[in-house]
């Protein structure tokens, strides 16, 4: 793949960018060690994927912090803990707590000097709100589920950001969406027509993580945002 190619990288954001596995663990793991629970943390992430889409299928109008705590309170049934109403509060409001993997504010900084940049996030608009004063670097545009109504794998992200690119003049081949989870990113860009890249954070796990698990190919693999700004460099020397 040629990266000269593309005028433009859209990014997930959670999973991708931002490392929610390691933020929900630590949030919840103080709660476990409470009850006393022998669940894995790796277990509730689990039971976060399967939770978290339950709701985002069902009700897609439905606002982020709504879905985490429905799921966290689904959480709590699953594995047969008490309700606590502080603690779904918690984690409906968890989504700006949960911090940057380490390569990814130094690889935005280096595409942001040859790319157009944007977003495209299944949370809500207040939540990323948080989450962006931590990235640091600026993005032409973000989608949120609450723009469009929907929540990834639908399309309606894709559509909209190929439209909004396109006031830009930047055309749907001149696009490459980079993301972590083959569910909600890669397999539908695949099927909207756009060059995809896998970004597979969980090489070194086992399972899918907070992620559902999903076959579809990707134009290229990387194991983290460092490899791809890596691969960039090799081929057209680092960015002006």
């Amino acid at each position: 793949m040629d990266l000269q190619n593309f005028k433009a990288l859209s990014f997930d954001c959670y999973g991708t960018l931002i490392d929610w596995e390691s933020g929900i663990t630590r949030l919840v793991k103080p709660w476990m060690d409470e009850i006393g629970s022998p669940v894995p943390p790796d277990l509730v992430v689990t039971a976060f994927a399967l939770m978290q889409a339950k709701h985002q299928q069902a009700r897609p109008a439905l606002l982020y912090p709504e879905v985490l705590r429905r799921t966290w309170r689904d959480i709590e049934g699953t594995f047969g803990w008490d309700e606590n109403l502080d603690r779904a509060e918690a984690f409906a409001s968890s989504v700006p707590s949960w911090t940057p993997f380490s390569d990814t504010i130094e690889s935005l900084r280096y595409f942001s000097r040859s790319h157009k940049l944007a977003i495209l996030s299944n949370v809500d608009n207040g939540s990323l709100r948080g989450t962006l004063r931590l990235l640091e670097v600026p993005f032409e545009f973000t989608i949120t589920a609450e723009d469009v109504a929907s929540y990834k794998p639908g399309l309606p992200h894709f559509e909209r950001a190929v439209e909004e690119f396109s006031r830009r003049g930047i055309s749907r081949n001149e696009i490459l969406h980079v993301a972590q989870s083959k569910h909600h990113d890669i397999n539908p860009a695949r099927q909207f027509g756009l060059t995809s890249v896998w970004v597979n954070r969980r090489h070194d796990k086992k399972g899918s993580g907070a992620t559902l698990a999903t076959s579809a190919e990707p134009d290229l693999t990387v194991t983290s945002l460092a490899e791809l700004m890596a691969l960039h460099k090799a081929r057209h020397g680092a960015s002006p």
